[in-house]
């Protein structure tokens, strides 16, 4: 059972607290070499978001994808993607406010669970849990589990998420969505990036109160 806390805020990973699209370009490039497929690894980092399958079924047959997807994500992935990203502005502060206060930190992201986890170590994002491979709707779950009250993202899947488990939606217009967008998929904030979430935080508690 999952440890829930007074307060649990819920983040995005990728292009929330984390820039992995120099590491994820030198993933597919690296995907392509070892199978002699065509990927454009700069189209593909436009993308980001949703989970590998649908960008992988862009460049492979369906009935291929199950094995590519375990040879990126075990053997391409951590060798080529984890020392090529970095984090975003604001990332380490927004977790720092929340511990402050008593809270919990929690990821929930459609990224491979143990590289979720190899990036947040490598980059010392201290969050309190990790949960993968979940997207959309799908993080309602988790966030559910946890007890969050607020999920932060930067995609309009991240809305939705945050929608399905009666959360309020933080987005950041630091992916592939823009400002425009999230309001009109129907986050509650939108902010420029992590930077401003503290001081967003801070105010949102004075409100709770």
């Amino acid at each position: 059972m999952a440890m829930q806390s007074a307060l649990t805020v819920g983040f995005d990973l990728d292009m929330t607290l984390i820039d992995s699209r120099p590491g994820i370009k030198a993933a597919f490039e690296a995907l392509s070499a070892a199978t002699g497929v065509y990927v454009d690894a700069d189209l593909a980092t436009t993308r980001l978001g949703p989970p590998l399958a649908e960008e992988l079924a862009h460049w492979f047959p369906a009935e291929d994808i199950p094995a590519i997807s375990e040879v990126y994500r075990q053997e391409i992935y951590p060798v080529h993607a984890i020392t090529g990203t970095f984090a975003l502005p604001g990332a380490r502060e927004a977790v720092e406010v929340i511990h402050s206060v008593g809270g919990m930190a929690v990821v929930v992201t459609a990224k491979y669970q143990a590289n979720a986890e190899r990036h947040l170590e490598h980059l010392g994002i201290a969050a309190d849990a990790v949960v993968g491979d979940l997207w959309a709707e799908g993080k309602g779950a988790a966030l559910i589990e946890y007890g969050a009250t607020v999920y932060v993202g930067d995609h309009i899947g991240d809305v939705r998420g945050a929608r399905t488990a009666g959360a309020l939606s933080v987005a950041v217009a630091t992916g592939p969505v823009s400002a425009a967008e999230l309001r009109a998929a129907g986050a509650d904030v939108v902010l420029a990036d992590l930077t401003e979430f503290p001081e967003w935080f801070e105010g949102y508690l004075r409100e709770a109160a």
